[in-house]
């Protein structure tokens, strides 16, 4: 497959089958750092988790060493460049719980509606909100106790000792993810402030899951989509669970247009 450019070259688009092997990642991460990356929900005792990682007690969470590993970030950097919000689609343990939560959902409007041109921008204000709390509030500790022992009883005890700012933040996350339930990947879609910086960086990436001019608007790709999207479109993780779903064979990975 391939599609016509602005100066009349072809440019071939690549059609694997990436689902097997997305899936596969997406199981390694969530087996391997799983319970770790959902310290940030339950234990992190800053408001906005994995940026004060240098002073926070919970030494038995990885963000201590991932935040003084130049390397991660770096590859954070290189993957952005090159795929964009790949990490969404790809990688992160929380986007692999809300695809599994995803399977049960049923709300899917057919239309485009008002909900569904404003809900996106909530990703957005997360981030304006995670911001303002890294720098207006200048990011309190806003859990006391240092908490050890096993993972679910230190829970219980966050929740004993936690400041109201705390309780709030980590009700509106678990209400946000609980809706991925009914309405598809709703904590990815509408709240998520790394999805929100992803999302704005995406654009820029060299490649991407594309259409060519072949597509007839089916909507094919956006029914096989976990995040209710079409490729290139916003949302867009470049999973590329769309790829087989085209009837006409005009979805595939290639460089920006």
């Amino acid at each position: 497959m391939s599609e016509i450019n602005g100066n009349g070259e072809t440019r071939p688009l690549w059609q694997p089958k990436t689902r097997i092997l997305n899936r596969l990642l997406h199981a390694v991460m969530l087996a391997g750092i799983g319970q770790w990356s959902f310290y940030g929900i339950f234990r992190c005792p800053f408001i906005v988790p994995y940026i004060n990682c240098q002073n926070c007690p919970v030494i038995t969470c990885h963000g201590s060493i991932f935040s003084l590993f130049w390397g991660f970030w770096a590859g954070w950097v290189v993957l952005i460049a090159l795929f964009g919000r790949a990490f969404c689609g790809w990688l992160c343990p929380g986007g692999a719980l809300n695809r599994l939560m995803g399977i049960f959902a049923r709300l899917r409007p057919q239309r485009e509606n008002l909900m569904q041109r404003i809900l996106p921008w909530g990703k957005y204000l997360g981030l304006v909100l995670s911001l303002w709390v890294l720098l207006a509030m200048n990011q309190p500790r806003v859990n006391i106790p240092i908490r050890v022992g096993e993972f679910f009883p230190a829970i219980a005890q966050t929740w004993d000792f936690a400041q109201p700012v705390w309780m709030v933040r980590t009700a509106c996350i678990l209400a946000l993810v609980a809706l991925g339930l009914v309405l598809p990947a709703a904590w990815c879609r509408f709240a998520c402030p790394t999805g929100g910086v992803l999302e704005a960086l995406r654009r820029f990436s060299l490649f991407r899951v594309r259409k060519t001019g072949a597509c007839n608007d089916c909507d094919a790709c956006k029914h096989a989509c976990y995040m209710d999207t079409r490729p290139e479109e916003a949302n867009c993780t470049n999973c590329g669970d769309c790829i087989p779903s085209c009837p006409q064979r005009c979805i595939g990975i290639g460089r920006k247009a």
